[in-house]
């Protein structure tokens, strides 16, 4: 009888240990303040979840985190510092591996039309990394995690690129995007590579854009050329953003910080403003102000 109400108690004490578990999650992948690997539904593939640590019941913002291309989520997870910015603002961060893997090890992402760093071209055998994402956004959607329409999206370099082509090509899923050393609008026009083809990124409604660079990166220089996937300048990409989000006010330039400038297109649809944010100095690195950056995105929400 005494071994049967020890047992009893043992449940009692785990099942309450997993309600609170769950509930301070908010769904039922993790505990909050963790990073786990979570199999993402019947996609066959995982991703690194981080939940916040002050994360409730309540749906919460999601922000992806795309690596640099041979990188992995978890090493960009380390570079990145924005589990610390979850868990001060209270968003899901997510990270997920590229679905083309490289010689050597690493990912690189499935962007259509362009050759990854390894030369080649994607094609229909390998990948789909836009679906991927969107079962991603579906399934943490279901488990009641994540508000759908606070959905936002950032990456390095080939992650920068993906996160610029989500924006181009997949806008109904996501609020706004945050390129960093990767900013692009589209694949670079075959007849004329320095400018941007308009064919490739025909977003269903306007996207908000914060973006950041350095001015020595010599694998995605801002002023252009580099490898076939870049090509056009960063002010192009800007520039046809500004375009596709019909703004309206005279470009403007500003310090807002030691040794960085902020280039601005407002008066934009939906109030879907266009920044890219230029480090003097800053390399091919992860130079993002993070704080900066979920200040922007957090402010937008996607329009049903």
């Amino acid at each position: 009888m005494f071994k049967r109400l020890l047992s009893v108690f043992a449940a009692s004490l785990a099942l309450v240990g997993w309600s609170s578990i769950a509930h301070a999650a908010g769904c039922g992948i993790g505990g909050a303040g963790t990073t786990q690997s979570i199999a993402i539904g019947h996609t066959g593939r995982s991703m690194r979840v981080h939940m916040p640590a002050g994360a409730s019941g309540a749906p919460l913002p999601l922000l992806f985190l795309f690596h640099g291309s041979t990188g992995t989520g978890a090493g960009m997870l380390r570079n990145s510092h924005l589990e610390d910015t979850s868990d001060r603002h209270d968003f899901i961060l997510v990270a997920p591996d590229g679905g083309i893997p490289v010689d050597g090890g690493g990912f690189v992402w499935n962007i259509p039309g362009v050759p990854t760093v390894t030369g080649q071209i994607p094609t229909k055998d390998d990948a789909d990394d836009v679906a991927f994402v969107g079962q991603a956004i579906d399934w943490l959607v279901g488990q009641g995690c994540v508000d759908a329409s606070r959905v936002y999206a950032t990456g390095l370099s080939g992650g920068g690129r993906m996160t610029s082509w989500l924006g181009c090509v997949d806008a109904d899923r996501f609020a706004a995007i945050a390129p960093v050393v990767g900013l692009r609008a589209g694949n670079p026009l075959k007849s004329d590579p320095q400018t941007p083809d308009p064919a490739t990124c025909k977003p269903s409604r306007p996207m908000p854009v914060i973006s950041f660079a350095g001015d020595k990166d010599t694998t995605n220089p801002i002023e252009g050329g580099g490898s076939g996937y870049w090509q056009y300048t960063m002010h192009a990409a800007e520039q046809r953003w500004a375009q596709l989000n019909g703004c309206t006010a005279a470009p403007t330039t500003q310090w807002v910080a030691t040794g960085v400038y902020e280039e601005r297109y407002s008066g934009c649809r939906d109030g879907a403003d266009v920044t890219g944010r230029i480090t003097v100095g800053g390399t091919h690195t992860w130079l993002a102000d993070n704080e900066a950056m979920w200040t922007f995105l957090s402010q937008h929400r996607r329009q049903d």
